[in-house]
């Protein structure tokens, strides 16, 4: 944990958020500012700063959110519809908080390019 880590922060209880899922790797809320009509944050426990700092003793971490995403996907009924998973990394790309997540994205028609 890092200690000034908002998501590390959420992730340990200390700051609410609106958690849809939880397990020992894994917690996934909504999004203060929701982009879509289902618009989740996927956050491991784990605080990686970055998709660059991830290693190969993150691989299971990884596939294990997607399998998550897709759980929740098909849980609140928009898997079979569609939905996106982003991961944004580094300033320019549009991370603004240094702990990796997963933007899960549902409930309406996603164009690409994204815009």
């Amino acid at each position: 944990m890092s200690d000034n880590c908002i998501f590390c922060k959420i992730v340990a209880g200390e700051i609410p958020a609106r958690v849809v899922y939880q397990d020992d790797l894994v917690v996934a809320f909504e999004d203060l500012n929701p982009q879509a009509p289902h618009h989740l944050l996927l956050v491991p426990r784990k605080h990686i700063r970055t998709t660059l700092d991830l290693t190969t003793a993150d691989n299971e971490l990884i596939g294990h959110i997607y399998q998550v995403a897709g759980k929740i996907a098909h849980d609140l009924g928009f898997a079979e519809d569609g939905f996106r998973v982003v991961n944004n990394c580094n300033e320019g790309a549009g991370q603004s908080v240094w702990h990796i997540h997963f933007h899960l994205l549902g409930g309406r028609d996603l164009t690409w390019p994204p815009g």
